[in-house]
């Protein structure tokens, strides 16, 4: 089954499932062999593990496309990209389709705030017109090479105008036919359970940014509220910023490595995640002619 095949599968199973978020191959890998079913190529992550930048919209769709590759050619699990708005109009967000399509999406996440965007959890958000985001919608749909390729259209629509406004353009975006949904930000355990009972038979998306707007719940209580998705998008950035910020205050304070072995992987277990064991064997299978013309002729 191919992977854009596997998430349309996961998104009409009866449970629901945890999406983490991943920034870059390593990142993508752990998710993986964490036994977790699919990756979630997240936006702020890239921006902050990349450029060293918070999530205003600073990322260009070339340096997205280029983790995304680079995350599928060492999984085997679809990958969900986070494409913004696609940066900008219609035609640009077309563009960034094929884009990711070809990078190795199985589903691309747009949203309808004004570009440059922000953080949902963020104040001071945008969102354009909802016809403009219907069209959106319309050409990322007309542009996917495989129907098989998922889109999700998220509002940013409820910190702006309210729960209201953010129904009427989530029920209009599955109307242009995105195939999940995602109203971004609630702040109450009331408004989530509006938004699924007030958008029904279409998946939707959870997000859990721990210290954000939204209230945390746990997987059960999302799927009893109707979700299908529980977006996990920077928990293993923020566990990764603190574990290393750790390891450094010991190196520094001790000016020693010898505290420091709770604190990391392994030797062995980094080689294993990194597949170095494979690398050999490829060596012995592909790279054997160079051991024989250089063994002595007698």
């Amino acid at each position: 089954m191919s992977k854009n095949k596997q998430f349309k599968a996961l998104l009409q199973q009866p449970n629901a499932f945890i999406l983490p978020g991943a920034y870059d191959g390593m990142t993508a890998r752990l998710i993986e062999e964490s036994g977790f079913p699919a990756i979630y190529a997240t936006g702020a992550g890239i921006s902050n593990a990349q450029l060293g930048w918070a999530d205003v919209g600073l990322t260009a769709v070339t340096e997205i496309a280029d983790v995304v590759s680079r995350m599928s050619d060492v999984t085997n699990v679809p990958i969900v990209v986070d494409g913004d708005t696609g940066f900008g109009n219609a035609i640009n967000l077309m563009r960034t389709v094929k884009q990711l399509e070809r990078a190795g999406a199985s589903a691309i996440q747009f949203e309808d705030q004004v570009a440059p965007k922000k953080c949902g959890h963020f104040g001071g958000k945008q969102v354009i017109s909802k016809e403009e985001m219907i069209y959106k919608i319309k050409a990322a749909v007309d542009t996917r090479k495989d129907d098989n390729l998922s889109i999700i259209a998220r509002t940013d629509a409820l910190a702006v105008y309210g729960m209201g406004e953010a129904l009427d353009r989530a029920n209009a975006y599955k109307e242009a036919g995105a195939d999940v949904i995602f109203v971004e930000a609630p702040t109450t355990i009331a408004q989530l359970m509006e938004i699924t009972a007030n958008v029904p038979d279409i998946p939707h998306i959870i997000n859990m940014v721990e210290g954000g707007s939204t209230p945390l719940v746990s997987l059960e209580e999302a799927e009893e509220m109707g979700f299908q998705i529980m977006l996990c998008a920077n928990t293993v950035l923020r566990s990764a910023i603190k574990g290393i910020q750790e390891s450094l205050r010991v190196l520094k304070q001790e000016r020693s490595q010898q505290n420091i072995h709770d604190l990391i992987c392994t030797w062995e277990e980094r080689q294993e995640l990194f597949k170095l064991k494979q690398i050999k064997q490829w060596e012995k299978e592909y790279l054997e002619f160079d051991r024989a013309e250089e063994a002595p002729k007698r």
